[in-house]
C-alpha cells in the first residue's frame, strides 16, 4: 500500500536536489523573464509619453471652473473675466428644460459677472426708470452681454437677440453660480419676501417656478458642492487627522514590539477585546432600536428618505439600528464560530506568530519597508489621477444649438458660433442660440481619449501590483536570509532588506512585472465588468445580469487565487532566483506536498492579524469619534467646525487600518516565508549531523509534529 506522501510526490513532483552547503538565498543568479522586463520598460516610457501628451492638451480648469456661453472660464487670471468669477443665467426658468440633463448646460445665455443681482427688475421697468435716473441702466447693463449699451432698444428685440436678461431677481452665489435667494417663511417659498413677480412681458412668475428651474442645475451641482465641503473639512481638520494617524502608527509599532515577548497573551487579548467590542456594539444597537421602535416618525425606511449627507438623519431611524444590529450579530457569530472550530489551529498560529516575531527582532529594518511601498504607491496613484484629469480635460469646446422650442429640428446639433448668425436656423427656430455645450473633439486624439483612459487604468494597476510584488519579494528575501542562517544572528547579512531589494531589482524585475501583469489584467477585467453592470442597471435583461454576476464571481475567485500563488512564487523567487513560472510551479507543488500543514496554517494567522488591525483601527476610530463629536471635555474647544464630521472620522479609521496593515503585512509575509522555508528544510534535511535542520527547535516542535505530515495519511 503506497503511502500518501508517495502519491503526492507523483502528482506534485519530487523535491528539488541541492547540496548541504546551501546557506540562504542564492547570490549567483541571472536575470529572469528578460523579455517581460523589456516590455515593462517600454510601457513605462510610453506611460510617461501619455502623461506628457495629456499634460500638453489638458486643462483641468475645464472640469473645475464654470464656463460662459462662449467657452471662457469665469474668474481666471489674465482673461477678460478675471474679476468676474460668478456665472449668471439670463433666463434661469429655461434651466428646467430636459436639455439640462442631456447637455449638462442650461439652454440660455450664460455670462460671467462680478456679483449677483440684489434686487427685482425687468428690462421694461428699467427703460421707464432710465428716463428719470441713468443709474438704473448702469446697474442693469452689468448683467447684459459685454458691449451692449442701448437701453432704448425694443424689449421684444432685446429678448429675441438675448442682449440682456428679461428680468433679474435677488440672487446669491452658490458654487460660483447665481441662484435665486430662496427663503421659506411660514411654510411659503419666497424670493426676497416675494412670492410672485412679473417678467418683461408682464407674465406672472412665482418663486416655485424659479425653484423648479434651479433644481435642474442644483441636482447636477450637488456632487461638486459636497466635494467642495469635503475639501473644506480636510483643510480645517488635517492636523487632527494627522495626529490620529500618528497615534495609530505608535500603537501599531508598540503592538509589534510586544508581540516579540508576549505573543500568546497579546493575541488572546486581541481576540477577547474584539469579541467584547462587537458585543458592546450589539447591545448599544439593540438599546437604540428599542428606544426608537415606538418613537413617532422613526419607522420611516432608509429608502424613503433617500441620500443625505447628514448622518444624524439616518441615526434617528429605527431601521438603521436594526441593520447595524443584524450586521454586528452576524460578525460576532462568524468570529466566535471560527475561533471555536479552529481553536487548535489558533494555538499553532499564535506559536507561529511568536516565531515570526523572533525573526522580525533580527530583521527590524523590515518593519520600515512598508514606508517605501507607501511612497511608491502614492507616486503611482498621483500620476494616474493627474493623467486621468488631464485626459478628461484635453478636449476642445463643442457648441450646440440651444432652443427652448420643443419642435426645433436643429436642437442639440453642433454649430459654429462665428457663422451661426448667418445661417437660417434663427429663422426656423426663433430664439435659438449657438451655445457652448461641453468639451469634446473630432480629431484622432479626441476620438481615442476613452481608450487612452483605459490604458491609463491598466498601466496604473500594473504599476501598483508591481510595487506590491517588489515589496513581497524584498521582505521574503530578507526573512529567507534569517531562516537559512545556521548561526543566528552571526550568519545573517548585515543589511538583509537592502540586499534583498537590490537582488529583486537587479535580477527579477521582469519576473515581478510578469506576475503583476497577470494580476492587473484580471483586475482590469473586473473593473470593466463593474462598468458594464452600472450601464445595464436600467435595463431589464435578466440573462445579462445573471451572466455578469457569474463572471464577476469567477474573476473574483481567480484574483484571490492569483494573489495567493503570486505571493508564494515571489518567496521561491527570492530564495532560488528562478523565473516566475518556475517559481510559481515549485511553490504550488511544495504547498500541495504539505497540504495538511497548509490546512493548519490556512488563513488562521491572517485571521488573527486581521483582528489586530480591526482592534487598532476601531480603538483609534472610537477616540476620533469622541473628539469630533465634542465628547472629550478637556479639548472640546479645539474641535474644528465641520460640514461633515464623518469625513475626517472615516479618514482616520481607514488610515489607521492601512497603517496597521502595513506593519502587519510584514508579519504575514514573514510567517509565509518561514513556512515555505520550513517545508523545503524538512524535505532536504533529516536533522542528522550530515544534514542538519536550519529550523529552530521551536518551529520544529510547532510544525514538525507527525500529525501534520502527509505521511500520516493512508491511500
Amino acid at each position: 500500500m503506497a503511502r500518501k506522501s508517495e502519491v503526492l510526490s507523483s502528482y506534485y513532483g519530487e523535491p528539488r536536489k541541492f547540496d548541504s552547503t546551501f546557506r540562504g538565498p542564492i547570490h549567483n543568479r541571472s536575470c529572469t523573464d528578460v523579455l517581460c522586463c523589456v516590455i515593462f520598460m517600454i510601457v513605462i516610457i510610453g506611460y510617461i509619453v501619455l502623461g506628457s501628451v495629456a499634460w500638453f492638451h489638458g486643462d483641468p480648469r475645464k472640469v473645475i471652473y464654470p464656463t460662459d456661453s462662449v467657452g471662457q472660464f469665469c474668474g481666471q487670471k489674465g482673461t477678460a473675466n478675471e474679476k468676474k468669477a460668478i456665472l449668471f443665467y439670463f433666463n434661469i426658468l429655461k434651466c428646467a428644460s430636459p436639455a439640462v440633463l442631456i447637455n449638462l448646460q442650461c439652454p440660455t445665455t450664460q455670462m460671467c459677472v462680478s456679483k449677483c443681482p440684489d434686487r427685482f427688475a425687468t428690462f421694461a421697468d428699467m427703460q421707464i426708470r432710465h428716463q428719470l435716473d441713468h443709474n438704473h441702466w448702469e446697474y442693469y447693463r452689468q448683467f447684459c452681454k459685454p458691449g451692449f449699451n442701448n437701453p432704448r432698444k425694443a424689449v421684444a428685440h432685446v429678448l429675441r437677440d438675448e442682449d440682456c436678461p428679461s428680468m433679474i431677481v435677488p440672487s446669491r452665489p452658490f458654487l460660483q453660480r447665481c441662484f435665486p435667494d430662496f427663503i421659506t417663511r411660514n411654510g411659503t417659498l419666497t424670493v426676497a419676501n416675494r412670492t410672485a413677480f412679473p417678467d418683461s412681458l408682464d407674465t406672472a412668475r412665482t418663486a416655485t417656478e424659479l425653484k423648479d428651474a434651479a433644481n435642474g442645475l442644483t441636482n447636477l451641482l450637488d456632487g461638486k458642492d459636497m466635494g467642495a465641503k469635503i475639501v473644506e473639512d480636510y483643510a480645517r481638520s488635517w492636523c487632527w487627522i494627522l495626529i490620529g494617524l500618528v497615534i495609530a502608527l505608535v500603537v501599531s509599532l508598540i503592538f509589534i514590539l510586544l508581540l516579540r515577548f508576549t505573543a500568546s497573551i497579546l493575541l488572546w487579548f486581541v481576540i477577547i477585546s474584539v469579541i467584547t467590542m462587537v458585543a458592546y456594539g450589539i447591545w448599544h444597537c439593540y438599546r437604540e432600536f428599542s428606544l426608537l421602535r415606538n418613537t413617532p416618525g422613526a419607522d420611516v425606511t432608509i429608502t424613503d428618505i433617500g441620500f443625505h449627507t447628514d448622518l444624524h438623519v439616518y441615526l434617528r431611524l429605527s431601521q438603521t439600528w436594526l441593520v447595524f444590529l443584524i450586521s454586528l450579530g452576524v460578525i460576532e457569530f462568524f468570529i466566535v464560530v471560527t475561533l471555536i472550530s479552529l481553536r487548535n489551529r489558533v494555538r499553532i498560529a499564535i506559536a507561529l506568530l511568536q516565531e515570526g516575531s523572533k525573526a522580525i527582532s533580527y530583521v527590524m529594518s523590515s518593519l520600515f519597508y512598508p514606508i517605501v511601498t507607501f511612497c511608491l504607491l502614492a507616486v503611482c496613484m498621483a500620476y494616474w489621477a493627474v493623467t486621468a484629469v488631464f485626459l478628461a480635460s484635453s478636449a476642445e469646446p463643442v457648441y450646440k444649438v440651444m432652443s427652448s422650442h420643443p419642435n426645433c429640428s436643429y436642437a442639440n446639433r453642433t454649430c459654429d458660433p462665428e457663422t451661426f448668425n448667418s445661417t437660417n436656423i434663427t429663422q426656423l427656430c426663433p430664439g435659438s442660440q449657438c451655445t457652448f455645450a461641453f468639451y469634446g473633439g473630432e480629431n484622432l486624439y479626441h476620438r481615442y481619449i476613452f481608450v487612452l483612459q483605459l490604458s491609463n487604468l491598466l498601466i496604473f494597476l500594473w504599476l501598483v501590483n508591481f510595487t506590491v510584488a517588489l515589496g513581497q519579494c524584498t521582505i521574503a528575501g530578507a526573512f529567507a536570509s534569517y531562516y537559512w542562517a545556521q548561526r543566528k544572528p552571526a550568519d545573517i547579512p548585515s543589511c538583509p532588506v537592502f540586499f534583498s531589494f537590490a537582488r529583486a531589482i537587479r535580477y527579477h524585475t521582469g519576473s515581478l512585472a510578469f506576475g503583476s501583469l497577470i494580476l492587473a489584467v484580471v483586475q482590469f477585467v473586473r473593473v470593466i465588468l463593474e462598468y458594464l453592470e452600472q450601464r445595464l442597471k436600467g435595463a431589464n435583461n435578466m440573462v445579462a445580469h445573471f451572466l455578469l454576476c457569474c463572471l464577476k464571481c469567477c474573476f473574483w475567485c481567480l484574483e484571490r487565487f492569483l494573489h495567493f500563488m503570486n505571493r508564494n512564487a515571489y518567496i521561491m523567487m527570492a530564495i532560488y532566483g528562478t523565473n516566475f513560472c518556475t517559481s510559481a510551479r515549485d511553490a504550488f507543488y511544495l504547498l500541495m506536498r504539505n497540504v495538511v500543514r497548509v490546512a493548519v496554517l490556512d488563513r488562521v494567522t491572517d485571521f488573527l492579524l486581521f483582528l489586530g488591525k480591526i482592534l487598532i483601527a476601531g480603538s483609534v476610530g472610537a477616540i476620533a469619534l469622541l473628539f469630533f463629536t465634542h465628547k472629550i471635555p478637556i479639548i472640546q474647544e479645539e474641535v474644528p467646525v465641520l460640514n461633515y464630521y464623518w469625513i475626517p472620522l472615516l479618514t482616520v479609521i481607514f488610515g489607521s487600518y492601512l497603517i496597521a496593515n502595513g506593519f502587519f503585512s510584514v508579519y504575514g509575509m514573514c510567517v509565509d516565508t518561514l513556512f515555505l522555508c520550513f517545508c523545503e528544510d524538512l524535505e532536504r534535511h533529516d536533522g542528522t549531523t550530515d544534514k542538519p535542520f536550519f529550523m529552530s527547535p521551536e518551529l520544529h516542535r510547532i510544525l514538525g509534529n507527525p500529525q501534520y505530515s502527509p505521511q500520516k495519511f493512508k491511500e
